[in-house]
């Protein structure tokens, strides 16, 4: 094999590639509100996703009980309000911004599990992250923010439904049932925002590149990680992902956040870090996720963290 390639292939590029596809596919989708609504890219990129999904887990959907089904609505339901909201915050604030809020839902998450005192550090760094980019939002776009705090909520109630969804959907066919709620429950705003950019091959184009940057590749590249690394240096390097979305923005868009806002961004990651390497290191085995829970790391998008975004 080319030592290249076999480099290439190492988990930790693996798990670098997502983080740059998702936030490549969230730039590009910022990209795209100047050809059409935020709310048509969005359910574009979500109904665009959604047959690569389904082929690939081909979910036995007879004979399933209402409690299986319920689980999955939960599951969906907060994957599809995570991925309208992540862009209608991206339409009024930067991406940098909107990214490293959201971020804040899987952070909390891993908060629930503060046992020591010295722990609380970390949180009193997010949280001085979180007012600080709160005030600097004075001068923003106070709805930005609102949709980027709930898609953070909806991104934690992602990773935790995973779980009960994970016990009742065989390997990944969770994801993807899960992924049918969004382009469901957005059509509506979706078609009625932008009528005719439903007709523009160039949005049609642009948001299936969307939908692969952001929820097939990192996807891809998950799952194969996830088999390969242990839990912590994942987190480490998905901590990664509001510095790595702040510089596409900035080289594609050319947005520029504020030193202020850099401090802020900076005291988040600083958190997340910490809180990896502090909280404990669980038993990769018993702590990485089934199949059907890795759409919860992704991000999204799609995996969980693929920003969350599938």
């Amino acid at each position: 094999m080319c030592p290249m390639r076999s480099w290439l292939r190492q988990p930790i590029w693996l798990v670098v590639g997502a983080i740059v596809f998702v936030q490549l596919g969230g730039v590009w989708g910022k990209w795209l509100f100047g050809l059409a609504d935020p709310a048509t890219v969005a359910w574009l990129r979500m109904l665009f996703a959604l047959p690569v999904l389904m082929l690939v887990a081909r979910p036995r959907l007879r004979g399933r009980r209402w409690v299986e089904w319920q689980a999955v609505l939960a599951y969906g339901t907060a994957l599809g309000v995570m991925n309208f909201s992540i862009y209608q915050a991206l339409a009024r604030i930067p991406v940098g911004m909107a990214v490293t809020i959201e971020f804040l839902g899987p952070l909390t998450v891993a908060f629930l599990g503060v046992r020591r005192p010295r722990d609380g550090l970390w949180v009193v760094l997010a949280g001085t992250g979180v007012a600080v980019l709160s005030w600097s939002g004075l001068v923003l776009d106070w709805a930005g923010i609102g949709f980027a705090f709930l898609a953070a909520a909806c991104w934690a109630a992602y990773i935790l439904l995973a779980v009960p969804t994970g016990r009742h959907w065989d390997g990944v066919s969770g994801v993807a049932v899960g992924s049918l709620i969004g382009p469901a429950l957005f059509a509506a705003p979706g078609v009625l925002a932008d009528p005719a950019a439903l007709l523009d091959w160039r949005v049609l184009g642009g948001a299936f590149m969307v939908a692969v940057c952001s929820s097939v590749l990192p996807y891809a590249f998950e799952m194969t990680a996830l088999r390969r690394i242990d839990s912590a240096p994942f987190a480490i390097l998905m901590s990664l992902e509001p510095a790595v979305a702040a510089g596409l923005a900035l080289a594609i868009l050319g947005e520029v956040l504020t030193p202020l806002e850099l401090a802020a961004m900076a005291c988040v990651i600083t958190a997340s870090v910490g809180a990896t390497l502090t909280m404990g290191r669980p038993n990769p085995e018993a702590t990485r996720p089934s199949a059907g829970e890795e759409g919860a790391l992704d991000g999204g998008d799609e995996s969980a963290q693929a920003g969350g975004q599938v």
